[in-house]
């Protein structure tokens, strides 16, 4: 498990992790906007992670919400249009807040996690280079601090 706050080497931060009714995201404290939704998903023990083309580094999938589009929407699309997935089940994990480097801006982020039992192929696409399933705790070079920690307080066997 990982103490919070976690420390990404660009200088972002993840400071907390809140189990929440995905119902009380519009209760959020608005001076720190909820910008995007990420998704842990797990194939047996295994967590997805696409390696982003822009940032060279693993990830889990996920994006920034398009106008008038729920969190959970956003998942949905974010999780096919990165990695060519679409979860069994997706059930809402909870919120993150983020301090984003350079400006030190605060977000939420949404967090949703789902299971699969076929794994698509996954097609390189302009965003993602590669897909693979991580086993937490197994090194993962260019994985950053915070995803790794938002897949494990995210566990399989909730």
């Amino acid at each position: 498990m990982y103490d919070l706050p976690v420390h990404n080497s660009d200088g972002s931060i993840l400071l907390t992790f809140d189990r929440l009714r995905e119902e009380d995201l519009s209760r959020l404290d608005p001076s720190a906007p909820l910008t995007a939704s990420l998704v842990v998903l797990w194939y047996g023990h295994e967590c997805l992670m696409v390696f982003n083309r822009y940032h060279q580094a693993w990830e889990l999938p996920g994006g920034m919400l398009d106008p008038g589009e729920s969190p959970r929407e956003a998942a949905v699309r974010e999780l096919a249009e990165e990695s060519g997935q679409q979860a069994d089940t997706l059930d809402f994990a909870g919120v993150a807040k983020i301090q984003v480097a350079p400006d030190h801006r605060l977000e939420h982020l949404a967090i949703y996690q789902g299971s699969i039992s076929t794994p698509q192929p996954f097609t390189p696409n302009n965003e993602m280079s590669k897909a693979t399933w991580w086993t937490p705790g197994n090194p993962l070079p260019d994985l950053p601090p915070i995803d790794a920690a938002l897949a494990t307080l995210c566990p399989h066997e909730r």
